[in-house]
């Protein structure tokens, strides 16, 4: 087993060894994000990139809870195994700021650091046009994300995929969201927080 991976309670992978969690300083989650070194940076991504790299080659056995019984026929529900962020064409992260013809369509979106490349965040909305406007968190997530990364002389290169195909009625839409944060273990969706001693997620 390599160093740091460690079986708890619901059967996840607690990514971290004590090593690790040294490089932080905890500056209070509700205050401001954790500060990493540049080492513990680097080692966290490289968790994730190796993580989903794996993925792509044999992805996770779906869980049953995340779809309703007589839901999951690729008649009514999309394969989230069908779905890969890192083929769809990439966007700008600020594309928001730009006048749209229209409000867009039902969709969910996938928010990438190419440079590795890894899979940050997965969501999704009715309007990909409109979703971003207005406050949203995981726009402060990516800020505290580049900082680090300015802080440590890093280069990330964010940016962001639709996938316009998703289903129009809201909670077929959602259960494919939740199946593909499941499958990706998206660090920035709340769902994997624990998993991933997310250090992006705090400050106001």
């Amino acid at each position: 087993m390599d160093r740091g991976l460690a079986i708890v309670s619901d059967d996840q992978l607690l990514l971290f060894s004590p090593e690790d969690l040294r490089g932080y300083r905890s500056l209070g989650r509700q205050e401001e994000f954790l500060e990493m070194d540049c080492v513990a940076l680097q080692s966290w991504k490289q968790r994730i990139f190796q993580y989903q790299q794996q993925v792509k080659i044999s992805p996770p056995t779906e869980q049953g809870t995340l779809f309703d019984p007589g839901l999951t026929s690729s008649s009514t529900q999309p394969d989230p195994d069908g779905i890969n962020p890192f083929n769809l064409p990439q966007q700008n992260t600020e594309f928001w700021r730009w006048k749209a013809a229209d409000q867009g369509t039902a969709a969910l979106y996938f928010v990438i650091d190419y440079e590795l490349p890894i899979l940050l965040y997965v969501g999704e909305t009715v309007k990909s046009n409109q979703r971003w406007k207005g406050v949203h968190d995981c726009k402060r997530y990516l800020l505290n994300y580049r900082q680090i990364h300015y802080q440590h002389q890093l280069t990330s290169m964010l940016g962001i995929a639709f996938w316009a195909e998703a289903p129009v009625a809201t909670r077929p839409r959602q259960r494919l969201e939740s199946a593909l944060i499941y499958k990706w273990r998206s660090p920035f969706n709340k769902e994997n927080w624990d998993f991933w001693a997310t250090p992006f997620v705090g400050g106001k």
